[in-house]
């Protein structure tokens, strides 16, 4: 069974930083697809960012897309987020997720790409 941790949220100004994880175990992760989606309050959860652990490929949303890297650290079996010049529109629950097998490049993006899920973790951005 595979398990999803995320940590790292908190509380920042807006135009800060901060950096999430998710410490995933229960196998090995070749050949995995890891991606950090979030949701904001009263709003559907959104893909963020995603990468593949195998090649490294990365994918990214157009609205984090130059603020926010995906990066994996193979023998932590972890995946990071970090998160440069946030916005209050960045506020959200962050949801680390995984699934196994190759994908096209189409194959990131939505929620039905991955199997598992981890609990969350609140970020919040303050004007």
């Amino acid at each position: 069974q595979v398990q999803l941790i995320e940590s790292g949220g908190g509380l920042v100004q807006a135009g800060g930083s901060l950096t999430l994880s998710c410490a995933a175990s229960g196998r090995t992760f070749d050949n995995y697809a890891l991606a950090w989606f979030r949701q904001a309050p009263e709003k559907e959860r959104e893909f963020a960012a995603a990468i593949n652990w195998n090649d490294d490929s990365t994918y990214y949303a157009d609205s984090v897309k130059g603020r926010f890297t995906i990066s994996r650290d193979n023998a932590k079996n972890t995946v990071y987020l970090q998160m440069n010049s946030l916005k209050p529109e960045d506020t959200a629950v962050y949801f680390c997720a995984a699934d196994w097998g190759p994908r096209n490049s189409a194959s990131y993006y939505h929620e039905y790409d991955y199997t598992y899920w981890g609990q969350g973790t609140q970020v919040t951005v303050s004007s």
